[in-house]
């Protein structure tokens, strides 16, 4: 018996570059649900034609989704004072565009409105879903925390169903008082295809001034103190003084203001500066993966980490913390090297042991690549959220007959 197709409508309304995570896993689930089974619609900020947001660009690439416009005004994290109450008044129009929304959820019959947990999105994912009549489901790419918008709190907490992406996230959840019966783990992944190593190790060094034989420890995150950058720098020293020509290369935009002025300041205070290149926001991080040869990021209460997931598929050892949800993405001595937090001579000793043993760099970046085609697929993310959406509906149909019984 072939089953009925269900429609999911997707919302993310971010309008701001870079794009987090989220509206990556959101692009690549609706990517690789089977039509066969699903009828994808996405709803998010157009901008202008000639200045789409980025998010609008994004599902606009991925094949046969229906694209809705939601203006719900300009994003309000990150600002302060004045800017945010201006930027508050011109987000009135959320109600308009709320009603027009829900019109389209009737007009289409969408079964199931699936957000990420940004506060704003959430919320109005969880009132489309309560004034229709339909299902929300809330994707949760952070630990549960004091620290939460009371917004997002509200949204997650009536929320029908919440995708953690790791079991580490999913246990915050539930230590906050939330049904585990209602968290479902869908660990984040990737199309291995789109991180292969090509060959252009030696071109990425030329162009990065980069010795051909010089060792280079890697990191990709967005720069602020959890991420650990300031870690790596404290430890070059001592590495330095084995491998004199090694480099830390460090790719990302600063998300506090000033902290790359003060990881500059700390590079000057161990005398390191010039073994640490600042290479700013890239779009083309495979690349720069192929010239590395160990990734590290010592980032305390990471989530999840995708971009471990992104290193081991190009085939680098990985440098990390026991800590959050990293030890379910890296095989501590099998793919990487797991350190406790705080644990610097321990961080330290994990990236000589990497950069003194090519073979050993070698092995774990096989093991790496053959993790991520085996678990951390886009393909197997998209199975996984398949499987939560027809329990979902089919739970909904269950207490719809209970009912109509009663």
């Amino acid at each position: 018996m072939t089953r009925d197709r269900t429609r999911v409508l997707f919302l993310n309304t971010a309008t701001r570059p870079p794009l987090g995570a989220d509206v990556a896993v959101l692009s690549d689930i609706m990517r690789c649900l089977p039509r066969t089974a699903y009828e994808v619609h996405a709803g998010c900020a157009p901008g202008s034609r000639q200045a789409p947001t980025p998010t609008f660009a994004a599902f606009s690439r991925v094949p046969d989704v229906r694209v809705h416009p939601v203006d719900l005004g300009p994003e309000l994290s990150g600002l302060t004072g004045t800017r945010k109450a201006l930027a508050a008044l011109r987000s009135l129009g959320v109600v308009r565009d709320l009603y027009q929304l829900a019109r389209v959820v009737r007009r289409d019959r969408i079964d199931i409105v699936h957000s990420n947990d940004r506060p704003r999105d959430a919320a109005v994912a969880v009132l489309l879903a309560r004034t229709t009549g339909v299902k929300c489901v809330v994707h949760v790419h952070v630990a549960y925390g004091a620290w939460m918008s009371r917004l997002r709190k509200w949204s997650i907490r009536r929320a029908d169903a919440l995708v953690a992406i790791s079991s580490f996230v999913k246990e915050s959840l539930i230590a906050a008082g939330h049904e585990p019966s209602t968290i479902h783990v869908v660990l984040n992944g990737i199309d291995p295809q789109k991180w292969r190593p090509t060959g252009s190790r030696d071109d990425v060094r030329r162009e990065l001034t980069i010795p051909p034989d010089a060792p280079v420890v890697l990191t990709v995150c967005r720069l602020f103190p959890a991420k650990g950058p300031a870690e790596l720098i404290r430890a070059l020293p001592a590495i330095q003084a084995v491998h004199p020509d090694v480099r830390l290369l460090i790719v990302g935009e600063e998300m506090v203001s000033g902290y790359q002025r003060k990881l500059s300041s700390l590079a000057q205070e161990l005398q390191v500066q010039d073994h640490v290149i600042f290479a700013g926001w890239r779009n083309d991080v495979p690349r720069l993966m192929e010239a590395a040869d160990v990734y590290a990021m010592p980032s305390f209460g990471e989530p999840y980490g995708l971009v471990y997931v992104e290193a081991m598929a190009m085939k680098l050892p990985v440098v990390g913390l026991r800590n959050g949800g990293t030890p379910e993405v890296v095989d501590d001595e099998v793919t990487g090297l797991l350190s406790d937090p705080g644990d610097l001579p321990g961080l330290t000793e994990h990236l000589l042991t990497l950069l003194e043993a090519p073979a050993l760099r070698h092995e774990m970046g096989r093991r790496g690549r053959d993790r991520v085609e085996a678990l951390f697929t886009t393909q197997r993310m998209a199975e996984d959220v398949d499987s939560m959406y027809q329990r979902l509906i089919s739970a909904t149909l269950y207490q719809r007959r209970r009912r109509r019984q009663g």
